[in-house]
């Protein structure tokens, strides 16, 4: 649709495309934003100035229709001309001028062109009330779809509006007022009651509770403790607290979370892509055959009236537009990502809302995904009576990891005996660590990296259903300690959920197989697996890919799931907690780290391509039939006005609504 706005600019792709009425321009979220009311009222005016054409347009049409009705206009041929070239001007002038502006890229068939010979030529053979109608309908479906992008964008725009302009650090002793992006890692702010977080960091202080819903989709207030992460966009509703910057502004959850809100757009659906490539044939094929329809009859019929050919062709050429395809296919996917983001899900593009709907095999880690990550100190076995001295050595080595773990680990041995130093800290990839004490090497992890070293430890230590970390000192077994996690509180419901819906469902996991073993037996998982390193889990998804049937999509936490996410067809990352590297390779991330959001995905994906599918549908069997009618002389000008811009008004309506619907 036009934009009656003059100001207004089309947009062109890197090869000179035009996209159709500026609609990506629409739909994309602004970086930049404000707070300021001059602003708003600015953008307020803005939007009304945007009604006045089609106002000035729709009015003098109306009173031209009545002054034909009633008091012979038609008398007054000059004067009946020149008052529907007025009411044709502001809103087919934008038209005309964009048309021009395609054919100098060297797009000559749009939709502009067609509008444009369809009105000229209907003013050319006298009928200046369907050529102004033409166009003024053409810009009242601008003004619904401008409408229905907004509506669309609300949710997204939410985060924007969370986002603070200033945040309070503390320099030199004093508390200073500064821009966010001025803020280094290391520094402390302060957040206030009622304030909103700038900056990811750690909690110094005691604790607060935390509206997080911008970022999660969920309502109920959070509680964060002392040591415990908080993120950008939070909104602390507590007590004045104090928190150590841990991120700088670019690389905080909340941009992070901008950009890819801000480039999800970019990713195309296969059904939009088809619909762009038709166009560009469909639009070319459709002026030949409005010639054909003019001319060929020519030929053909005994009694051949050029202008009533005309007329046909013309109607023709309004019907057969592609607008309500053009418009309404990006907006319902658009609209479908706003619906997600709504529900604390986020899209990085509209194919991955169609790959949701294939889905048949859903991989998922276990811990972090189904589990809650959050692992505690259960007990302490150790071959002598230093305990507290084995779990200080241990916690050592393991302060150097960020893994759940290890920090379930260090935050124990705090206080319960005195802190060691070790050296040569070094990562051995799905064993544990190794490192240096007192010149003694120190083992840290499972039971495989003592088999690694050749390390003989007691039989029963394998027999143990738990997580455990095994130790070794100086190359002999010390102990063990057994590490509770337990299930998220919507993962049975989760996997039941997806178990009526998906034929496979499998979970991988690097911990020992009989913990694995008793997860998948309280979820009710068939396929699990464990003992896995991160290149096992790869090959576990490339076996599943063999079959070309499967449309495998693995939901993960880690930074050793990264791989994984990225060979999947669709990669899920919980993102709440989860590493960077997850979130940046995964194609869909769960705010909320809940399970049961993978099903909520997948509804509005099947919702959102149920609307998309419908508009096509509507759009094609409309305009057939009027075509159809229209050739054959049955359907007049008004007819074809209600076959474009008509079905293109219900095909957006149609997909505003599923930011309506409850998943």
């Amino acid at each position: 649709m036009i934009n009656t706005n003059p100001n207004h600019k089309h947009t062109y792709d890197a090869q000179g495309n035009m996209t159709c009425c500026s609609l990506e321009k629409k739909i994309n979220v602004k970086s930049e934003h404000t707070h300021s009311h001059e602003e708003h009222d600015e953008g307020s005016k803005s939007a009304w100035r945007e009604y006045i054409p089609a106002s000035i347009s729709l009015a003098l049409l109306i009173a031209g229709i009545v002054l034909d009705t009633w008091l012979q206009f038609k008398t007054f041929p000059v004067i009946r001309l020149i008052w529907y070239a007025v009411a044709y001007i502001p809103v087919g002038v934008p038209v005309l001028i964009d048309a021009f502006k395609a054919i100098a890229k060297r797009e000559v068939f749009t939709e502009f062109l067609l509008m444009s010979i369809a009105t000229i030529g209907a003013f050319a053979i006298g009928e200046y009330p369907e050529g102004v109608a033409v166009m003024l309908f053409y810009a009242i479906g601008e003004l619904f779809q401008s409408a229905a992008v907004n509506r669309a964008k609300r949710s997204i725009k939410a985060l924007l509006d969370i986002r603070p302009d200033k945040a309070n650090v503390i320099r030199n002793g004093a508390l200073t007022e500064v821009a966010p992006v001025s803020i280094n890692v290391g520094e402390i702010i302060q957040i206030k009651a009622g304030e909103k977080v700038a900056l990811d960091g750690i909690m110094l202080s005691t604790g607060s509770s935390f509206n997080t819903a911008a970022l999660t989709g969920e309502s109920k207030p959070n509680t964060i403790r002392q040591g415990e992460t908080v993120l950008a966009g939070m909104i602390n509703l507590d007590k004045v607290v104090e928190i150590k910057v841990s991120k700088v502004f670019a690389e905080s959850s909340l941009a992070r979370i901008l950009d890819m809100v801000q480039n999800a757009n970019s990713r195309k659906a296969q059904t939009e892509l088809f619909i762009r490539k038709f166009s560009k044939i469909y639009t070319p094929i459709v002026v030949l055959l409005a010639v054909l329809l003019t001319v060929v009859p020519y030929f053909f019929v005994e009694q051949y009236v050029f202008s009533q050919w005309l007329y046909r062709a013309l109607i023709f050429l309004v019907i057969s537009c592609p607008c309500a395809l053009v418009i309404s296919i990006p907006l319902g996917y658009f609209g479908g990502i706003g619906a997600a983001s709504r529900n604390g899900i986020l899209f990085k593009g509209s194919n991955y809302l169609d790959l949701m709907t294939k889905i048949n095999t859903i991989v998922m880690d276990k811990t972090g995904t189904l589990t809650k990550g959050v692992f505690k100190v259960r007990d302490v076995k150790t071959v002598n009576d230093s305990k507290y001295e084995i779990v200080s050595i241990i916690a050592a080595v393991e302060s150097q990891s960020t893994h759940p773990i290890a920090k379930a680990i260090v935050e124990y041995a705090k206080g319960k005996g005195k802190e060691v130093q070790v050296s040569n800290v070094e990562e051995i990839s799905g064993h544990g660590l190794k490192a240096s004490y007192m010149g003694t090497d120190v083992l840290a992890g499972n039971t495989k990296l003592l088999k690694k070293f050749n390390i003989s430890y007691p039989a029963e230590v394998d027999t143990i259903t738990d997580t455990i970390v095994v130790a070794a000192i100086n190359n002999q077994y010390v102990g063990y300690i057994t590490i509770a996690d337990e299930l998220k509180d919507d993962a049975k419901n989760a996997v039941l959920q997806m178990q009526k819906t998906i034929p496979k469902i499998v979970m991988l996991s690097g911990d020992k197989q009989a913990v694995v073993d008793k997860v998948a037996q309280e979820l009710n998982i068939v396929n699990a697996y464990g003992n896995l390193l991160p290149e096992q889990k790869v090959q576990k998804v490339e076996e599943l890919k063999k079959d070309s049937k499967n449309v495998i999509a693995f939901v993960g936490d880690g930074i050793n799931d990264a791989p994984v996410l990225a060979l999947s067809d669709v990669g899920i990352a919980m993102g709440g907690l989860g590493s960077d590297a997850a979130i940046e390779t995964a194609d869909v991330i769960i705010q909320t780290d809940q399970p049961s959001k993978i099903i909520t995905a997948i509804k509005i994906s099947k919702a959102t391509q149920h609307i998309v599918w419908q508009n096509i549908g509507l759009a094609f069997g409309v305009k057939i039939i009027v075509l159809a009618l229209g050739a054959g002389g049955i359907a007049t000008m008004w007819e074809a006005v209600f076959a474009d811009v008509g079905v293109a008004l219900l095909a957006i309506l149609n997909a505003v609504r599923i930011q309506k619907m409850k998943f």
